[in-house]
């Protein structure tokens, strides 16, 4: 373990404090971009995408944004990219067709539960149940593990307005490694005895993630192996290729977004302290949690993540003619509390 995880790990864990003082920020921002899109697109519902760091109060926005937007007379529908998960025999099959891919077969503590390298799964879905700051279960799946068909269909559908269901993920079957419910349990939308939806937040930590070229992958990796913080050394290049080429199909959901919220940290390590913070809570009231060392471990499963993606985040993430100023990055500090605001 480097020198400033010790030292992560040795702080004192405080109660985490969720503030939400982002969403007046987020309010203007979505109406402002709102009202440009309704003047040249009056029918269709407008999309928002959300990316938050993990552990920086992302659950407490999505909720404010959603009560606000609805008592401005805009029916806003939130969707979590975990709700597209493969099923849990497709994610078994996956996974065992790369079985030397160490960032698909590493497992965590505890439970025993996959911790790979797993871009494109919400902290959020880590325990099924637990509000945002409680702990979690080790489980989570590499890109790939999402049904691509399903997000096309979707995403189509909701564009159109039309008639569908939003499938809906249980991370708590089988031991904790999930897997979708029957369209019987998804929610219906746009059924002809509800009104249209016409705002659509989807969100989760790694929404936004664009791939990277190969080039910019081998030099980041390269770079990591004199950086003795740095998790892509952990891994195999070739896997971090692999990973990197398996988002590119998620531009397909990423692309369709109107305007997009980036929930960033002055350093992006802070997840490390935030974690520490929310399992330190788990085991004085409940008895349970992972230990420091296994909190290490288990954010140092998905940091390389933030290593490759962030910084294409962070210069912007929509494209296109008409998208300039459409995404805004809200910079959070140690305590969460909002310091930056930047419109990309």
């Amino acid at each position: 373990m480097s020198e400033s995880r010790s030292q992560a790990v040795r702080a004192t864990a405080i109660r985490p404090e969720i503030i939400d003082d982002k969403s007046p920020h987020c309010i203007l921002f979505i109406l402002s971009r709102l009202s440009l899109y309704r003047a040249h697109t009056p029918d269709e519902p407008f999309f928002i995408g959300l990316n938050g760091v993990q552990g920086a109060g992302k659950t407490t926005l999505v909720s404010a944004l959603q009560a606000t937007l609805q008592k401005e007379g805009l029916e806003t529908l939130v969707c979590s990219i975990d709700d597209l998960y493969l099923t849990h025999s497709d994610q078994l099959a996956l996974a065992q067709q790369y079985p030397d891919n160490e960032l698909v077969q590493h497992r965590g503590e505890p439970g025993k539960m996959f911790l790979p390298f797993c871009i494109l799964f919400p902290f959020s879905s880590l325990l099924a149940g637990r509000k945002e700051g409680e702990g979690e279960t080790l489980t989570g799946y590499f890109p790939g593990t999402h049904d691509m068909n399903l997000a096309r269909e979707l995403f189509a559908a909701l564009r159109t307005s039309s008639p569908t269901l939003i499938p809906s993920y249980d991370k708590s079957l089988f031991s904790g490694s999930g897997d979708r419910l029957p369209s019987s349990s998804w929610t219906p939308v746009n059924q002809p005895s509800q009104p249209k939806i016409q705002v659509i937040i989807f969100e989760g930590w790694c929404v936004g993630f664009r791939a990277l070229s190969a080039a910019a992958v081998e030099a980041k990796y390269a770079s990591s192996l004199s950086s003795p913080d740095s998790t892509l050394q952990k891994h195999k290049l070739e896997h971090l290729l692999f990973v990197n080429e398996k988002l590119r199909e998620y531009d397909v959901m990423t692309d369709t977004f109107n305007a997009f919220l980036h929930i960033d940290a002055q350093e992006t390590g802070f997840v490390y302290e935030w974690r520490l913070e929310q399992e330190a809570q788990l085991r004085r009231e409940k008895g349970m949690g992972m230990s420091d060392e296994q909190v290490v471990r288990f954010v140092d499963g998905y940091y390389p993540a933030y290593e490759l993606f962030t910084g294409g985040v962070r210069e912007g993430v929509l494209r296109g003619k008409g998208r300039e100023g459409a995404q805004l990055r809200l910079v959070v500090g140690r305590d969460r509390r909002v310091v930056e605001v930047v419109r990309v």
